[in-house]
């Protein structure tokens, strides 16, 4: 995976109004729900922030919130959201705060990002580092049955804000990985397009695989839940909520 100018450049420009059916006050107010039962630190780390709307909720709900991520492109539009927070260009796998929080999220099936396994356990035992003892570490991915039955070998299509998307998925059952092509197509102010392009892959894992990772990492699992609720997950949840505690 790269790193820096370029990477996301795309996808970075049309990220927002290809989420604009996010609900992110209800995620930041999930979130914060979670958070608050487990820990009264306020020191937050929001690990692949993208271009920063969710930051910026969680800041507004009182946290001492540092955003990160691996685009300078998407770093670049979440500074014009807020310049109070701090924003640092990392890896999620190469997370150094300086400081510890007292608490990691990531959101939005950030994680799925990470090519392979390896990158799962480095990532986790980076926020593992970068935790206090006892912090916290909430977050979401997608589950297998997503990446095989909803977002399978299926294309989507989004016209929306000047942004028109071909979105086109191909599964591959060997590490449950979906590898997602974007044609985007960005209309100027005189009327024509033009046009952008952007490769990226997601994988997943079982939720004991999961849990498996976050042990050795040095966490202990408090719960797992099907995503913005606090139900027990289902053969056929799309995502879910891991809550884990630094030992």
């Amino acid at each position: 995976m790269c790193c820096g100018e370029g990477y996301f450049e795309d996808f970075a420009e049309a990220y927002d109004a290809l989420t604009f059916n996010v609900p992110y006050d209800e995620i930041a107010e999930y979130y914060t729900k979670i958070l608050c039962k487990m820990t009264d630190g306020r020191r937050l780390l929001d690990m692949g922030c993208g271009t920063g709307s969710l930051t910026v909720r969680m800041k507004n709900r009182g946290f001492d919130v540092i955003g990160q991520d691996a685009s300078v492109d998407m770093l670049g539009y979440a500074a014009q959201k807020s310049s109070e927070i701090r924003w640092i260009l990392q890896h999620m796998e190469e997370t150094e705060l300086g400081e510890p929080a007292d608490a990691v999220i990531s959101t939005l099936d950030s994680i799925n990002h990470l090519p392979d396994k390896a990158s799962w356990e480095r990532c986790f035992g980076k926020v593992c580092e970068n935790l206090k003892s006892g912090g916290v570490f909430a977050f979401d991915v997608n589950t297998p049955y997503k990446q095989r039955e909803i977002l399978g070998e299926n294309t989507f299509v989004y016209d929306v804000d000047g942004v028109y998307c071909v979105w086109q998925n191909s599964f591959d059952e060997a590490d449950n990985g979906v590898d997602i092509d974007l044609d985007l197509f960005f209309e100027e102010e005189n009327g024509t397009y033009s046009r952008g392009e952007e490769h990226f892959r997601e994988i997943a894992f079982s939720e004991a695989e999961v849990r498996e990772m976050l042990n050795a990492a040095g966490f202990e699992v408090v719960n797992v839940w099907e995503y913005l609720t606090f139900n027990l997950p289902a053969e056929n949840s799309e995502k879910l909520l891991f809550l884990a505690k630094r030992h």
